[in-house]
């Protein structure tokens, strides 16, 4: 259907009704003064990339990684692998050998072995020497990492060292007086800002998009404050630069929001200040030193605020102390909310593991805790970032007496015997054997001992059930348990 333009048509009958109303104005005399509009606001016009292109493009490399594939020499009448599998299972004898059926086959070596294509990123040149920078899950796993500069020239790359917590990599290419990129100011970086994107979406090279900055600080890791936009990131922009109007690199574009796979107008990148800083030790040592605490953190809600006597939600709780970790050391208690550490205000428990990650481990460090309604000052030597250990649980070698109910809490409880303290290395405390509501909401799980009820100690059932007779039952109470070999703490609301 053929479009039609009413603007002129319109304009024109304005025109002519105006000049009927002045004639008839001058007709009986009166004098007619026009007034014109006032002069529409100038509107600032959108940016022009074209130049920062030019000035970065340069600098933005593709990165191909391969990976090996064993190619077999496979016999005719040879069975493959699930059919073996298939006898093993079920008959228990190999499967026979059409050449020999009463000897078990043997398994052949891989003859060749082929370097598949594993996956495609991006990444930028943070060096003259060919240092250059890119996601972690971009190379991890790799056989090869090859990377191809914009004026096609071709590397195969040594992988310095990566992160995974960070998801930033470093890879070496052979090769000096290339273009580096110039490193931006994330603090001075503010919402709603212009910001643009070189990588290569499904392997599409030297790929421009562009947007604006979405939001700041969003918590999507324990250790990265993400750099939110709406830049369209799509497969294979992982590792690229975002960048800002001054042409300086702020992020590397590192994940996406998407129900689809595709990208959904939400994008995050991780600030560069933090990625140069793991690039460093990286390049440095070939891995990253990051201080631990030792404890479990959890949010505080106003709930649990309430509940400890605090006059906002802020800081971090915790909920939990390793046993022998330098929190424990320090004597750190669950329960107790890290308000500051090293003078650093902690507005939300995310800033936390942030704060201590980036501290080198051995540092003596200044905390201030909430605990049982007033301020108190430690000192903790921050330890080095391991494996989590694996939880051991609670015994069971010795039955529990029968249980009391406890219908305040919703928990069936019991006397631990002497076998479980002698192993959980308590003094006293009361055993969980069975859970309802509300204990099951506060995440109360059978077989937890229960050392605490509102900050008082509870070393028998007696204890426990005197305290919980006396609970303001409109209020949530704190509840400190041991699971295994950790101690936890949490809120539970009691039955009205």
């Amino acid at each position: 259907m053929k479009e039609i333009n009413m603007a002129r048509p319109l304009a024109l009958k304005r025109s002519v009704s105006l000049g009927l109303l002045c004639a008839s104005l001058w007709a009986t005399g009166l004098s007619v003064t026009l007034v014109q509009p006032a002069t529409a606001q100038v509107v600032k016009g959108l940016p022009d990339f074209t130049e920062l292109v030019e000035q970065v493009g340069p600098s933005v490399v593709n990165i191909r990684t391969l990976e090996k594939a064993v190619v077999r020499d496979v016999q005719a009448n040879e069975p493959d692998a699930e059919m073996q599998e298939f006898f093993r299972r079920f008959f228990g004898v190999p499967m026979p050998s059409p050449n020999n059926p009463n000897a078990p086959r043997q398994p052949r070596r891989g003859q060749d072995e082929e370097a598949q294509p594993k996956g495609v990123g991006s990444g930028f040149i943070l060096s003259s020497d060919g240092f250059v920078m890119t996601n972690a899950h971009v190379v991890e796993g790799a056989d090869q990492v090859m990377v191809t500069l914009p004026d096609k020239r071709e590397f195969k790359a040594r992988l310095v060292g990566l992160d995974k917590r960070t998801d930033v990599a470093v890879v070496k290419i052979e090769a000096m007086g290339l273009p580096a990129v110039k490193i931006g100011d994330v603090s001075r970086l503010k919402v709603g800002e212009w910001v643009m994107a070189i990588g290569s979406p499904f392997g599409l090279e030297n790929s421009v998009t562009a947007g604006i900055v979405s939001a700041k600080q969003r918590d999507t890791g324990d250790y990265l404050p993400f750099i939110q936009t709406d830049v369209a990131i799509n497969p294979g922009n992982s590792g690229g630069p975002l960048i800002n109007m001054r042409g300086e690199v702020v992020g590397i574009n590192s994940q996406i929001y998407s129900r689809s796979g595709g990208f959904m107008g939400i994008s995050f990148a991780i600030p560069i200040d933090e990625a140069v800083r793991v690039s460093e030790q990286l390049r440095a040592t070939g891995k990253v030193q990051r201080g631990r605490l030792g404890v479990q953190i959890d949010q505080v809600s106003k709930e649990v605020a309430e509940s400890l006597g605090l006059s906002k939600p802020q800081g971090a709780l915790v909920r939990g102390v390793e046993q022998g970790s330098p929190a424990e050391k320090a004597g750190l208690e669950p329960g107790d909310i890290i308000l500051k550490f090293e003078g650093k205000t902690i507005e939300k428990s995310s800033d936390l593991p942030r704060m201590v990650g980036n501290t080198k481990p051995g540092t003596r460090s200044a905390i201030q805790v909430w605990r049982r309604g007033s301020v108190k000052d430690m000192h903790i030597t921050v330890g080095e970032f391991e494996a989590d250990k694996p939880v051991k649980k609670a015994s069971a070698a010795e039955k529990p007496q029968t249980g009391t109910v406890t219908k305040v809490l919703g928990l069936t409880v019991s006397e631990l015997t002497d076998a479980q303290k002698k192993e959980l290395k308590l003094r006293g405390g009361v055993r969980v054997d069975a859970v309802a509501e509300p204990a099951s909401r506060a995440g109360i799980q059978e077989g937890d001992v229960i050392l605490a009820l509102a900050n008082i100690e509870t070393p028998n059932v007696q204890a426990l059930e005197a305290l919980a007779a006396k609970l303001d039952r409109s209020k949530p109470v704190s509840l400190l348990i041991r699971r295994g070999e950790w101690a936890q703490y949490t809120v539970i609301r009691p039955v009205r």
